[in-house]
């Protein structure tokens, strides 16, 4: 059975609402993706393990900016099951993030994509090619706890034109909630 979207495959295009005002409307894939590359998490506003990622996310994210990347983060989750994760709070959670913060009304883009659960990561190249996908540490709750660091090793290698020892994780976080 497929798991959407791996190392080597090339990332479906979307274009998706932003809810962080200081941004544009909607972003695309295609806008996000510069020469050097892209990353996509699909995160949310509850999960505990994207709360203790936050601000290594948004480290993730200058360094992203510092070295010419793209950046976004996608919530896919069922705000009608799930109301903390509605626009409403989106826009308030996106008043503490500096990248677009994206809306996947449908979750056809998280399908498409295979997302499983929040955070989890895909680290494109400047082709928008799948470098690397899964977990940015082995301890979301508690950075302190973290042994590995794979989403910044697999950006250093892109840096490096090189690819990743590890190309391939699977991520730690709360399920992505499915509309029934």
């Amino acid at each position: 059975m497929s798991r959407g979207l791996e190392p080597g495959d090339d990332a479906r295009d979307f274009d998706l609402p932003n809810a962080n005002p200081n941004g544009p409307e909607n972003c695309t894939l295609s806008s996000l993706v510069t020469d050097v590359g892209c990353i996509v998490v699909f995160t949310c506003n509850h999960c505990p393990y994207v709360v203790g990622s936050e601000s290594r996310i948004e480290m993730i994210a200058s360094r992203a900016r510092d070295e010419g990347m793209g950046f976004a983060g996608i919530n896919s989750n069922d705000p009608d099951n799930y109301p903390t994760d509605n626009w409403e709070h989106m826009v308030k959670r996106a008043g503490n993030m500096s990248y677009p913060y994206l809306h996947d009304p449908t979750q056809e883009i998280a399908r498409a994509w295979g997302a499983e659960r929040t955070p989890e990561f895909y680290l494109l190249d400047g082709n928008g090619r799948v470098t690397y996908r899964g977990r940015l540490d082995d301890s979301p709750k508690d950075p302190s706890l973290a042994t590995t660091h794979e989403l910044m090793d697999a950006i250093e290698a892109l840096l490096a034109d090189e690819q990743p020892d590890t190309s391939r994780t699977d991520s730690i976080g709360c399920s992505v909630k499915w509309k029934v």
